[in-house]
């Protein structure tokens, strides 16, 4: 009764959204040809829709360019065609690029949101040549992710007005209930103007100040005849590859070692009903195809976090989303099989997926660093996520997830909620339990190998048989560890202005070993908020932006962690600029002096770090980006726990040769002084060559070379002076839809240090990959 009752209140606290009738889509019983033309009749009984008001960075402004989007549907397919009219259309900018990677250019698409709930919309952008993007927006993370991949027809041609595109997307591609017999879906369609500004146009007007842009889009209705049917997809796949390794040395390699490889594998998604989804793989080849971003890793406490691109764990990845990353795919390294639920029934939303691992990577956290712990033993993986929406403005969810290997073992509970008060005022809750079991062969790794049994750390400790640090002390327990974290956030976000609060705890104990997160044994707070300036159309800049914040952490023991200030100018100007400058400072505990104790107070120095910090980019022509970042800090230098001078500079430059050719360049230069003496200067360098035959096909060439020098007089520990690493990838890529692909590449990866004279290769490989999707 009181459940009910709560409910109740909370729905006449809700704020009520009055909505003009639906618009209507027409049915056609027919197929269009994707081939970017208008040229058949039944284009004339869709449709017809204007684009041609702009919605950022100006407020429903008249668009200087007009759009027609012409729309129907057939019962298996809603077709739409964009007709784009350019005043200038030499100016249009378009290359022929990879999947995903045409987010500069002219672009028209649009939005849907599927289930009419305001939570998730689908987006599909296309560029004028039919290069196609697709990602899925998040209104509870107010994050993007393009990691997820539909397949869909598109097809562009530029004429003398202007381009045309036409697309064709399946409605077995979307989740959404297909035993109404008349559904509601939401519907935005888009276009981006890119000039000497970006121009977002839309076919909707959209109100600034409210926060919630997926909440605004139109109804539409119709669909009748809409069904998903079996949405059966098998996708066979076969890898062949060959690796060879060796050891290198100052006087000579050894020989290299082969190993050859030959792997079939099997996705299986089948549509149970519209509203339920059941992935399953079996032997998948989860190897990462193209090269991860390079990163440079010096300096830093933390493990490094890196993005999923695998379509097993990417396909309704938002299912799992909560304000916390408990949920990090790319944890499971190396599956041998998995499986995956995931579904929306009215106002139930669910996910779960099982999958093995046959290795098994567990993130150690603290509350001044973290590290990596891989075991040699298989581990099974679990992870599960409801949601209940009582309405488009409030949810609760719960969160579990789980992970065994042998003796080692971890489990974790979430609840969390989500409600807008009004369009500009949104809060969030979320509170956490887990309880984890380390096993003694994750301490005798932090242990450096040695044999300390958790049963005798005052032996350990004066023989000094294990190495102490916080790592070793945060795994040293012969008991299950169990403990809390809790997360409360309040935001008030209007056109010109935001303000915001939050609180996080997590406790000494708690851990979330499937999911992202590097520190625990901490509390902290944080309140700030922005202002933003709008210029007119007329004017040289669009927009100008001050952000600052506070926040202040400690420890289970109140003992100071961290107190920081920071705050930020920024500015989009002329030929679609953006200049910001950013200062910051912060008190910070630096490292243990006895690192066998996990005390802060008296224990460790109160170190204060500034910093400020210059960024600008520019996209003055077709085809061509670029950036600079500049840094200056005071900053820990903590390998010998002090306070250094820091600088960093990253430039960056993206630069189409041809509308078939691509360069892009990134390099960062990072040097640190410390005691009054040079510590180290480290330049990464990322570099590559692409050159895209048509909107299916690519040849890549990557190259990253990493240059460390050290000043080992200036260092506490035992350092090498100098060291290098080079690796390159020659990748071959042939793409008819997202699942049915042909990968052929060659890597190598070498390196030099103190004990080697010059750069020599340890790994290489070449490899081959073949799928083929199925749609039954």
């Amino acid at each position: 009764m009181f459940k009910t009752s709560l409910i109740a209140c909370l729905l006449l606290a809700s704020p009520v959204v009055f909505s003009a009738n639906p618009m209507s889509i027409p049915f056609i019983d027919t197929s269009a040809n994707i081939d970017g033309q208008l040229s058949e009749p039944h284009w004339q009984q869709a449709k017809k829709i204007s684009v041609d008001n702009i919605t950022w960075p100006y407020e429903n402004q008249p668009s200087p360019e007009k759009m027609n989007v012409y729309v129907y549907e057939n019962g298996e397919m809603l077709y739409v065609a964009f007709e784009a009219f350019d005043s200038e259309p030499d100016k249009i900018r378009a290359f022929y690029r990879d999947r995903d990677k045409a987010w500069d250019d002219d672009l028209i698409g649009l939005k849907i949101d599927s289930f009419n709930n305001q939570k998730l919309a689908y987006q599909f952008f296309i560029n004028p040549l039919g290069v196609q993007m697709d990602s899925i927006e998040n209104e509870l993370t107010k994050q993007e992710s393009d990691a997820w991949d539909g397949i869909w027809e598109s097809a562009g041609q530029i004429n003398d007005k202007g381009f045309i595109v036409e697309i064709a997307l399946p409605f077995r591609m979307l989740n959404f209930d297909d035993k109404l017999p008349i559904k509601t879906m939401a519907m935005e369609f888009v276009r981006f103007l890119p000039r000497n500004e970006r121009l977002r146009i839309s076919s909707m007007k959209i109100d600034h100040n409210n926060n919630c842009w997926i909440c605004q889009m139109p109804q539409v209705s119709g669909f009748e005849k809409t069904k998903q049917g079996n949405n059966l997809t098998l996708v066979p796949a076969l890898v062949i590859g060959k690796s060879q390794q060796r050891n290198i040395s100052r006087s000579a390699p050894s020989d290299w070692q082969s190993e050859s490889n030959i792997e079939p594998s099997l996705d299986v998604k089948w549509g149970i009903t519209p509203d339920i989804t059941l992935n399953t793989t079996i032997n998948p080849d989860f190897s990462q195809v193209e090269a991860d971003a390079a990163q440079l890793s010096i300096n830093d406490n933390f493990a490094l976090f890196y993005p999923e691109k695998r379509a097993f764990f990417s396909d309704n990845a938002d299912y799992f989303a909560s304000s916390w990353d408990l949920i990090y795919t790319r944890n499971v390294a190396e599956p041998e099989y998995g499986a995956k639920i995931t579904g929306n029934l009215e106002q139930h939303n669910f996910a779960a997926f099982v999958a093995n691992d046959k290795q098994t990577n567990i993130i150690i956290p603290g509350n001044l660093g973290s590290t990596i712990v891989s075991l040699d033993g298989k581990s099974e993986n679990l992870a599960m996520r409801y949601r209940y929406d009582v309405s488009n403005n409030l949810s609760f969810a719960s969160t579990a997830t789980s992970r065994s290997s042998g003796d080692y073992s971890s489990r974790l509970m979430s609840l969390d909620s989500k409600y807008r008060l009004t369009d500009s005022d949104t809060f969030k809750v979320q509170v956490a339990h887990s309880r984890t079991q380390y096993s003694q062969e994750i301490i005798n790794q932090l242990c450096n190998g040695d044999d300390c049994q958790t049963n005798q750390v005052t032996s350990c400790q004066s023989e000094h048989s294990c190495q102490f640090n916080e790592f070793v002390l945060r795994v040293l327990n012969p008991e299950p560890i169990s403990d809390q974290a809790y997360y409360l956030s309040y935001e008030h976000n209007e056109k010109h202005w935001m303000a915001f609060s939050n609180y996080s705890n997590f406790g000494a104990d708690f851990r979330a070993d499937l999911g992202f997160m590097g520190q625990i044994d901490f509390n902290k707070f944080v309140t700030g908020g922005r202002y933003r300036w709008y210029g007119k159309q007329q004017d040289w800049w669009s927009r100008m932006e001050f952000y600052s914040n506070w926040d202040i952490s400690h420890n289970d023991n109140n003992e100071l962690l961290e107190k920081e200030f920071e705050a930020s100018f920024s500015l989009n100007g002329p030929l679609q600029s953006y200049f910001e400058l950013y200062v910051m400072q912060r008190d910070r505990a630096g490292l243990r002096h006895d690192k066998s104790s996990l005390l802060i107070d008296g224990n460790t120095t109160l170190f204060n770090e500034d910093s400020v910090s210059l960024y600008a980019e520019i996209k003055p022509m077709a085809g061509l980006f670029s950036s600079l970042k500049i840094s200056t800090d005071h900053a820990i230098d903590l390998t010998n726990n002090r306070l250094g001078q820091r600088l960093r500079i990253v430039p960056v430059a993206n630069v189409n040769l041809t509308r078939h050719l691509e360069l892009k360049l990134r390099h960062t230069y990072e040097k640190m002084d410390s005691g009054s003496a040079p510590l180290f200067t480290a330049n990464l360098t990322d570099a590559r060559l692409t050159y895209q035959f048509d909107i299916k096909s690519f040849l890549r060439l990557a190259f990253i070379y990493t240059d460390i020098e050290r000043n080992p007089d200036n260092y506490l520990i035992p350092v090498d002076k100098h060291y290098q690493q080079f690796s390159t990838q020659l990748l071959y890529s042939y793409k008819v839809n997202p699942q049915t692909v042909f990968f052929a590449g060659y890597s190598d990866n070498g390196y030099k240090d103190d004990d080697i004279e010059h750069l020599k290769r340890n790994e290489r490989a070449v490899f081959v990959k073949l799928s083929y999707a199925w749609l039954l």
